[in-house]
């Protein structure tokens, strides 16, 4: 039986070691085991599974506060019924996060709506339950920071905040134009992740329509050979989860699939 002697002294051990939820838990775990007569090891598996289970929580929620998500949707709560052009598998197969292990960046394109960021998001959960460090950008936000480094003569420094992370996603790509300068930016940055930082990427934007969305065919030509040469593309072709309700109620038409742009050539 333990004392109160004793388990103030385990108690003073487990602090000192940092073992923080097994000392939080440490009365009714010993309870537990001499009721249970729990064998050493057994006991001991017990406390240490516990307390690794606590610390990866913990790490869980720090790397998703860091990655800077817009919201927090996991891909359980994705309706694939409703986006029936989406493959459910192969973006199962992009949960196992085999596509950060080899590089690849997966490109999600199709009208605003139709659940691309929420799967961008899910995806960069799965990787931080994975254990990779992940961060969210929007393309017109990190246009914006990365012209304003340049100009005040920061722009490796703040590169770095971009090539660091293992897992980078950029959302929205195409929704807002990108001048020259932004455009050429954006190319430094898809350069130094190349074959290096696997990235998400999302766009309302064909591939095709690229050259106009960057201002300049060339560096668009650029940019997508470097992201395309270890990436997957999905292109989701369907109805605005936003309007699901009022689809539902009749007050808007379906969209017509054939109008949706497939990824094409720039």
């Amino acid at each position: 039986m333990t004392t109160p002697a004793q388990l103030e002294r385990l108690g003073e051990h487990l602090r000192k070691l940092r073992l923080l939820k097994s000392g939080e838990r440490l009365e009714a775990m010993l309870q537990h085991a001499a009721a249970q007569e729990l064998p050493y090891a057994e006991f001991l598996e017990q406390v240490l599974g516990e307390e690794v289970a606590a610390k990866m929580s913990k790490n869980i929620t720090m790397r998703t506060s860091m990655a800077r998500f817009p919201f927090v949707k996991p891909l359980e709560t994705f309706d694939f019924s409703y986006q029936p052009s989406i493959d459910a598998k192969q973006v199962q197969q992009l949960a196992s996060c085999h596509f950060i292990e080899h590089g690849d960046n997966v490109i999600v394109l199709g009208p605003p709506g139709v659940g691309k960021t929420h799967l961008a998001v899910s995806l960069g959960m799965k990787a931080i339950e994975a254990g990779y460090r992940v961060l969210f950008t929007t393309a017109a936000h990190l246009i914006a920071t990365l012209t304003k480094a340049h100009a005040e003569g920061r722009l490796d420094e703040k590169l770095k905040v971009f090539t660091t992370p293992r897992l980078l996603i950029i959302d929205e790509i195409g929704y807002l134009p990108i001048d020259r300068v932004g455009a050429n930016l954006f190319f430094q940055l898809i350069s130094r992740r190349y074959e290096r930082g696997p990235m998400i990427l999302t766009s309302n934007q064909s591939f095709g329509a690229w050259g106009e969305v960057f201002g300049d065919r060339i560096i668009a030509t650029a940019i997508l050979d470097r992201l395309l040469h270890h990436a997957v593309t999905m292109n989701i072709r369907g109805n605005s989860y936003r309007l699901k309700d009022k689809l539902k109620a009749g007050l808007v038409r379906p969209h017509d699939d054939s109008s949706s742009q497939p990824g094409g050539e720039i």
